[in-house]
């Protein structure tokens, strides 16, 4: 299994994420459906295999790692202009994770699942107000 992970550019929250992905999921409903989401890539990861039904695509939205969603498959799509390009179809869920620091780069990495931040739910993190409190471990490298 690998994940991907790439830097949510224009969006500065993960509620802004959310409201972006409802706007425009008529955008892709007539190729894919509704209940999913997609995102154009330039390139088809050469890892394909072991991204498709097993891994996820990890967001950075304002310089952290705030949340996952999984990865369905991937499919090969043509822009307006005819150039080859890949598309990333992923379940609409946002799984919220412990929040990690990253710093720019980019297009897309790949994402071992052992560096992987794990899910928010899963490290303990319910409560309102949780996910700053995680952020703040995370920065001070205590989880």
């Amino acid at each position: 299994m690998m994940h991907l992970i790439k830097l949510c550019v224009g969006v500065a929250t993960l509620e802004e994420l959310e409201s972006y992905r409802e706007e425009r999921a008529h955008w892709w409903g007539a190729d894919y459906g509704d209940d999913v989401h997609v995102h154009r890539t330039r390139t088809r990861p050469k890892r394909a295999d072991e991204i498709e039904g097993q891994g996820s695509i990890y967001w950075v939205i304002a310089g952290v790692i705030r949340c996952r969603q999984p990865i369905l498959r991937l499919a090969a799509a043509i822009d307006k202009d005819g150039t080859p390009r890949c598309d990333i179809i992923m379940a609409p869920d946002l799984i919220r994770v412990t929040p990690r620091p990253k710093s720019a780069f980019q297009g897309w990495r790949y994402l071992d699942p052992k560096d992987a931040p794990s899910d928010l739910d899963r490290d303990g993190f319910h409560e309102e107000g949780s996910a700053e409190l995680a952020l703040e471990l995370s920065r001070l490298g205590l989880i």
